[in-house]
């Protein structure tokens, strides 16, 4: 496919829309379990646009566990920061000290952290190093310009003339999906009045993998650790959330002040900081879809739900749509069932609404009990984090939830083969 010329047509089993960590890795963990399926991706950004992402993300154990299943995590562990320690603290900007309320030991069982930070290009060029493996065709820089679902197919044209033909189509494009607008399938969302700016710093002292969110008034203040940089540098991944007027114009505003306003939420615990890359600024809501299905079309990752990164589970969750939507059409296919019905992706469909439900409904509760500054909600919820320092069962349960192994766990989270 991916030297298909325009007005050719061809036949698929899966089609998926979206070459971001959640399209790749449903569209190897459909391949690796049954290659007998004929699975391709498309993608509407340029190609290599992939390369210049300096972000990084948190990857829980559980999708640790399922990269090492497709065969991914010996290449990303290479590069991959272990969070160790992860402390919580609550108070104002200005405030001279920092009271620690709740701090976490950094593993859910002897030897496996409850999450690594990883380069985003890092874990985009290993799935795509698999997907290359098991055959996959990736065409980049096509976006799909409308589909219409048959009885037996479904009908894609993309932007460039190409017409396609395929058992089941997979919206992976974010979250502001055009292909779920193309579904009709309406969405609930609202705006928080928040960006979240996120860059990457240099610090003087190690971190020791260490991750600090600072709840602070506009909103928490992430430091998390990342791999030493080429140079052997001490380097941490900033998400700090400001309200977006402020944080527009932060990233637009001079460096000396943008790094004067870092300092002062950072501290110099780490000793001197420089800001290693250009800071941006991204736009935070809740958007979660009314159906995750509909004929012959499915929906994963944030083009099903977009949540707050306030519990830094927005990408765990999509790659758990994947190891599902996986598992559940391999099953259905082994079983000579048609991938594509609709009593096949309402299986998916209900394990995977309550779940992203819940994640939403919490996120959107602890970003609105944190990013205030009311002095008696700040006294009570941090009486209710120092209470949960206190209580090891209560962290036990925190620390399996952050890992991704709270629920029904699909098999490839678990680390095995569907």
């Amino acid at each position: 496919m991916a030297g298909t010329k325009s007005g050719t047509t061809g036949a698929l089993d899966i089609l998926v829309a979206g070459a971001g960590y959640v399209g790749l890795a449903t569209a190897v963990s459909l391949k690796q379990a049954r290659p007998s399926l004929s699975v391709a991706v498309v993608d509407a950004a340029p190609a290599g646009a992939w390369e210049r992402d300096g972000r990084a993300s948190a990857i829980a154990a559980a999708a640790c566990r399922m990269l090492d299943q497709l065969g991914c995590w010996a290449e990303v562990s290479q590069k991959a920061q272990a969070i160790t320690e992860m402390i919580v603290t609550d108070s104002r900007t200005a405030d001279p000290i920092r009271p620690v309320f709740l701090t976490f030991d950094g593993e859910v069982a002897p030897g496996e952290p409850f999450a690594h930070m990883i380069a985003n290009k890092i874990l985009s060029a290993a799935l795509r190093r698999r997907a290359a493996e098991l055959g996959i065709d990736i065409l980049e820089g096509v976006a799909v310009a409308s589909f219409e679902a048959g009885p037996a197919l479904t009908h894609v044209h993309l932007a460039d003339g190409v017409a396609l033909e395929t058992r089941l189509l997979v919206a992976a494009d974010g979250v502001r999906s055009k292909l779920r607008d193309m579904a009709g399938i309406k969405t609930v969302s609202w705006d928080y009045g928040q960006s979240g700016i996120v860059c990457t710093v240099r610090h003087e002292r190690p971190h020791n993998g260490r991750a600090e969110e600072h709840f602070l008034p506009a909103g928490p203040f992430a430091i998390l650790p990342l791999a030493p940089g080429a140079d052997g540098s001490n380097r941490s991944s900033i998400v700090w959330t400001e309200r977006t007027a402020d944080a527009d114009k932060l990233v637009a505003g001079d460096d000396l002040v943008f790094e004067v306003e870092l300092e002062q939420r950072f501290g110099l615990k780490l000793g001197e900081i420089s800001v290693e890359d250009k800071p941006r600024a991204f736009p935070l809501g809740l958007t979660l879809a009314r159906s995750f299905v509909a004929p012959r079309f499915v929906l994963v990752g944030d083009a099903a739900h977009g949540i707050h990164p306030i519990a830094g589970q927005g990408l765990n969750l999509g790659l758990k749509d994947a190891a599902a939507l996986a598992e559940t059409i391999v099953e259905a296919d082994r079983l000579g069932q048609d991938i594509g019905a609709m009593d096949v992706l309402e299986r998916y469909q209900q394990w995977r609404r309550f779940d992203t439900l819940q994640m939403g409904i919490t996120t959107d509760v602890l970003n609105r009990l944190f990013s205030n500054d009311f002095a008696p909600l700040r006294q009570l919820r941090d009486v209710g984090l120092g209470l949960v320092d206190r209580m090891p069962r209560m962290k036990a349960f925190f620390i399996k939830q952050a890992a991704g192994l709270s629920g029904e766990t699909p098999r490839l989270l678990r680390g095995e083969a569907i």
